[in-house]
């Protein structure tokens, strides 16, 4: 039971090592991982002399998460940080706000004011990077305006950018 806890253990920190995870997200990858471990377990014949070590429950994953968090391993604030850095660029306020919900985090209120500010910007950005030039008709405009609110976009901003498209920069 140590060596699959240290196994445990170290799948965890590999896993942190990649990337920073959301405590649900590093939760359901380590039961996955236990679940795996199991499927192996039970598929493979045992020798009658060999102990069959118990696997980890869920209360253990928990009991590790909250070593990793007192450790300051796993950081909640860390993953808002690098989450909104690495889809502020390409993605609106809606989605972002929607994929921090979906871990189980939220925005401050700093971080979120600077996004609403910016998102007009950010907007203008990737309009610019996918079509740059503006809509010749009305099924173009609807096309554009469709691409930008499925990245997340306010309706709003969406059509102040497509509006615009081409006046200002």
């Amino acid at each position: 039971m140590a060596r699959l806890a240290l196994s445990l253990k170290a799948k965890a920190l590999t896993y942190l090592a990649q990337r920073e995870h959301s405590r649900i997200e590093l939760r359901r990858k380590l039961l996955s991982h236990v679940d795996r471990q199991r499927r192996a377990d039970a598929s493979s014949p045992l020798p009658a002399s060999a102990p069959v070590a118990a696997l980890p429950a869920a209360q253990e994953i928990d009991e590790l998460l909250d070593w990793l968090t007192e450790k300051d391993l796993l950081s909640a604030d860390r993953f808002v940080e690098t989450r909104v850095s690495a889809r502020e660029g390409r993605f609106g306020n809606l989605r972002i706000h929607r994929e921090l919900a979906q871990h189980g985090m939220a925005l401050d209120a700093e971080t979120a004011q600077q996004l609403k500010d910016s998102e007009l910007a950010r907007a203008r950005a990737v309009w610019a990077k996918r079509f740059g030039t503006p809509a010749v008709d009305a099924a173009d405009r609807a096309r554009q305006m469709r691409f930008l609110s499925a990245r997340g976009f306010s309706s709003e901003t969406v059509g102040r950018v497509v509006r615009s498209a081409g006046l200002e920069d």
